[in-house]
């Protein structure tokens, strides 16, 4: 069975950041965590600590925490039949994170259910890619996917990425909730389309 093309974009997408300096990687970080400060003020915001290669820092995370009126952190789930499930939440406290499986940093108990996702005003979604109708393309387990149905319709749904990450056109699926904005290093907040468009091929944004 060969690879799929959305597999092989990821794998593209993967290397991409693997090569990125570490110096590089700090200074993007630097530049998201300034971004997302002021972000959430007041309001519930659902963020993650990024792992690998992934943009970000937990510098970002206290970023949104300084302003926030609380920030939520997501805690991965399997169903009985070992499939993945909507995500759990936990309110942050940077003494309450433990080691969970891929590699995550999570609270520790308690949690809430996956329905407090309602609460956030925003919603910061780990990405690979996004593109300008707000596809978003993730490493393709789908715990955002089934998550991300019980969000507020007002809330703001954000892809976090490198600058060359957000691109013109990605594959959509009929599943595919679709982003309202992206938060890149130095574009910062880019509102998206959110338009029906689907296409098969990618292209950089300019």
């Amino acid at each position: 069975m060969g690879t799929s093309p959305k597999d092989q974009l990821r794998q593209r997408l993967l290397a991409a950041r693997r090569a990125v300096t570490a110096d590089v990687q700090v200074s993007e970080a630097a530049a998201l965590a300034e971004h997302a400060a002021g972000l959430a003020a007041g309001r519930t915001v659902c963020a993650y600590v990024p792992v690998g290669t992934e943009p970000g820092s937990l510098e970002l995370v206290e970023a949104l925490q300084a302003s926030a009126a609380r920030v939520l952190l997501p805690v991965v789930r399997h169903d009985d039949g070992g499939a993945p499930a909507p995500l759990y939440w936990a309110q942050y406290r940077r003494d309450g994170l433990v080691s969970a499986g891929y590699g995550l940093l999570e609270p520790a108990p308690p949690w809430l259910p996956t329905d407090a996702v309602a609460d956030a005003a925003v919603i910061l979604v780990p990405a690979l890619a996004v593109d300008r109708a707000g596809v978003r393309l993730g490493r393709g387990a789908g715990f955002y996917d089934r998550t991300l149905p019980s969000a507020a319709p007002s809330a703001l749904l954000v892809a976090v990425v490198r600058d060359d990450e957000l691109v013109e056109q990605l594959p959509a699926e009929p599943h595919d909730v679709r982003m309202t904005h992206a938060l890149t290093p130095n574009r910062g907040l880019v509102e998206l389309r959110r338009s029906g468009r689907t296409g098969p091929g990618m292209t950089h944004a300019t």
